[in-house]
């Protein structure tokens, strides 16, 4: 008999909340985004509510409009390793982008993430399409298809450096002097397109074996990148059709992959506005979008969209010319350019149907509304999960946690507690064998042939 499914649920934490106007909301702080406190706080509560795991997206450069709209400030997994160190179950999901970081940093930050937090590490890499953290790094902005190359090689090498070390390499014999058979560490010895890696990681095989590997795009790169690496995924899907488009596409591509279609779960965001009424929720969203400066959202959807702003004319249509970019976030443009055309709505009604900007699906209404669209979404198949987007963490999160978590528990979707410790024990993933590397390090020589 099959095992019953379980819903799984993630907090993306967005800085101040989804809508670019949160941090004007009187339940936040201005400064929350660069308080690690505040993190901690959330994250607590989070884990009081039985979330799977806590996400922290990241962008290298100060982008977005700064002046209008706070952003992901702190460097994710030195705030992460401080929630870890203040809570005991939630996963920790961090970005990291493999444009502009070497495989060897990132497979020891997050090992050590993971060896820190008894195993609740997640990377979640990204290609960052973004020309101005290019222009942070020395680098030139990589096309589509050259950024995927980069991460797909970069993936690899990091999940070889986590399985450099066989489990049981650390020996810490005392009486004889042996602390590391030496046997057991293999050097990475990759030579690659993008990447040369000669030595074995410095950090023993971590808890999990290998930390949780996340991919975030919607592309056929994107989902190339995911069929072969990812443990989860994080997409966009305004309606049950896009969702179930999006799982039949990957989960075939994972079978071409040699893969199970259950070894990758499928998390779209889930922007909530809740209210103890419909009619009061709705006045919450509307007094959101009235903070929000109109001139971020027609920014935002220009970045997205890769046009001029002063071709976005407020009450007309999107320009009928729009093309997708060949280098920018086509997971969020598809999105965008589908919505306005399902609603048929102008730029200035596509930007509010957006929260002013979020790229993910919007509900509004009473708890019991938000429970039971999430349950039809999930008994449908398509999705395991949600990344939660509070519309304000302040007090948008607190009420997802208090006032829909139970409704959910009460429907027999969501745990009521943790069974398992790690990460992989809460998205329902076995702990990876080590894969075969090169021949073990000759002792004497581990030094040498790990950072020649």
């Amino acid at each position: 008999m099959a095992a019953t499914r379980e819903l799984h649920l993630n907090l993306n934490f967005l800085h101040a909340g989804t809508f670019a106007s949160a941090w004007r909301w009187p339940a936040s702080q201005p400064g929350d985004f660069a308080d690690v406190e505040f993190y901690v706080r959330i994250a607590q509560l989070a884990e009081k509510a039985t979330f799977d795991a806590i996400f922290l997206a990241d962008v290298p450069s100060l982008s977005d409009q700064p002046g209008h709209r706070t952003f992901n400030a702190l460097e994710p997994t030195i705030t992460l390793a401080t929630i870890a160190a203040r809570t005991t179950r939630i996963g920790l999901i961090a970005t990291a982008s493999s444009s502009f970081n070497e495989p060897y940093n990132i497979a020891r930050r997050f090992a050590s993430l993971d060896h820190a937090s008894g195993g609740r590490a997640g990377l979640n890499v990204v290609t960052t399409a973004d020309p101005s953290t290019a222009a942070n790094f020395s680098a030139t902005q990589l096309s589509h298809g050259a950024r995927y190359d980069r991460a797909a090689e970069f993936a690899e090498v990091v999940k070889t450096l986590w399985d450099s070390w066989e489990d049981g390499a650390l020996v810490g014999h005392k009486a004889s002097g042996r602390l590391v058979d030496t046997a057991k560490v293999h050097p990475a010895r990759h030579e690659g397109a993008h990447f040369s890696v000669a030595g074995a990681l410095n950090v023993p095989r971590p808890p999990q074996g290998r930390p949780i590997v996340v991919q975030a795009g919607g592309s056929d790169d994107g989902k190339r990148l995911a069929a072969e690496h990812a443990d989860a995924v994080f997409t966009v899907a305004y309606t049950l059709d896009d969702a179930e488009l999006y799982a039949n596409d990957l989960r075939a591509r994972l079978v071409q992959a040699g893969r199970s279609p259950s070894d990758v779960l499928i998390f779209p965001g889930l922007v909530t506005v809740i209210g103890g009424t419909e009619t009061e929720a709705k006045r919450r969203e509307q007094e959101l979008w009235e903070l929000t400066p109109i001139e971020y959202g027609i920014g935002r959807l220009a970045s997205i969209l890769q046009v001029d702003p002063a071709r976005l004319k407020l009450d007309e249509p999107l320009p009928s010319d729009l093309t997708l970019p060949a280098n920018g976030m086509q997971t969020f443009f598809r999105g965008a350019v589908a919505l306005a055309a399902r609603g048929g709505f102008t730029v200035r009604q596509l930007i509010r149907a957006q929260g002013g900007g979020t790229g993910h699906r919007i509900i509004v209404g009473t708890p019991e509304q938000i429970a039971d669209d999430i349950e039809r979404w999930f008994r449908a198949g398509a999705v395991d999960g949600f990344n939660v987007m509070p519309d304000v963490i302040a007090d948008g999160f607190p009420a997802f946690a208090e006032q829909v978590v139970p409704l959910l528990r009460a429907k027999g979707l969501f745990r009521a507690a943790y069974e398992g410790r790690t990460l992989r024990d809460h998205f329902g993933l076995a702990r990876p064998p080590r894969r075969a590397a090169a021949q073990p390090v000759e002792a004497g020589r581990l030094l040498q042939e790990s950072y020649a």
